[in-house]
């Protein structure tokens, strides 16, 4: 038997933890003194410390590893914590290197330019369109391409005639911003008249006054141009009247290099009254 100091040190435990695992019922030891109240663990306890100690590094809290420590002996259940562990820290590896990415994007774009986070707004309409278009509520905002590849595959048949200018555009009906579940409707001008499908429906879309402003390269600026339209809106007595959407001049289909991408951002307004 060892005293709960001997134990520490061969399993590299602190005693703080080891007295907290034995009150969670997660590594308890092996007999407690009634009169000193002195803990004592066995040298078979040593493969069971290392054991949460490797789970932590990992990752786990300490409540699922009391799970996986009752199921150790089995390599199938094992596995399964493994493998959602796995999956949990590839899409925290993902936002981290979304971030990392931000980061340099803003970063470059200042040793570039110190004003090149300023925007240019503009107060234009945009014309009367007909449009082949498709709404539906996606996942996310970045799986937009499920509404693209809809409306391809089911047009596919039509040899759908463009407009000299012909332009894709996004709209965002959702009254704010929400984290999934998103209210997405994407377009394509084009020329002629034609059927609906199953999801494509063909119609025309009124002439809108819009505050607009362009930028180049990838999406993460979107929340600075977003503020440069409401500076401008405010600053000069409008106010937003209609749903966001994008244009997009330069798009995913065309370019797989984010720094290529030359997207619209487009917020219908009025004069304050």
């Amino acid at each position: 038997m060892l005293k709960i100091g001997d134990f520490s040190k061969l399993a590299r435990i602190s005693i703080r933890m080891l007295r907290h695992y034995d009150e969670i019922g997660l590594l308890k030891p092996q007999d407690i003194d009634q009169v000193t109240g002195y803990r004592y663990y066995g040298e078979d306890q040593l493969p069971m410390a290392s054991r949460i100690t490797s789970l932590k590094e990992m990752g786990f809290g300490l409540a699922v590893i009391g799970d996986i420590v009752r199921n150790y002996n089995n390599p199938n259940e094992l596995a399964r914590f493994l493998e959602i562990k796995q999956s949990e820290v590839h899409q925290e590896l993902q936002e981290t290197n979304r971030r990392v990415r931000l980061l340099e994007t803003a970063i470059e774009r200042l040793r570039k330019d110190e004003n090149s986070m300023n925007y240019n707004v503009t107060l234009k309409k945009v014309p009367e369109r007909y449009v082949a278009s498709v709404r539906d509520v996606i996942p996310a905002y970045n799986q937009e391409g499920i509404l693209w590849n809809q409306l391809m595959t089911e047009t596919s048949g039509y040899h759908l005639e463009n407009e000299a200018n012909c332009l894709c555009f996004a709209v965002f009906h959702d009254e704010g911003f929400k984290e999934n579940d998103v209210d997405v409707e994407i377009q394509i001008t084009a020329k002629g008249t034609y059927e609906d499908t199953e999801h494509v429906k063909f119609k025309t879309v009124p002439e809108v006054e819009i505050a607009s402003a362009i930028y180049k390269g990838s999406y993460e600026q979107i929340l600075e141009v977003n503020q440069a339209v409401a500076n401008w809106v405010n600053d000069n007595g409008y106010e937003f009247n209609g749903s966001l959407f994008c244009i997009y001049h330069v798009s995913p289909g065309q370019t797989q290099n984010p720094d290529e991408l030359v997207t619209e951002v487009c917020y219908p307004v009025r004069l304050k009254s």
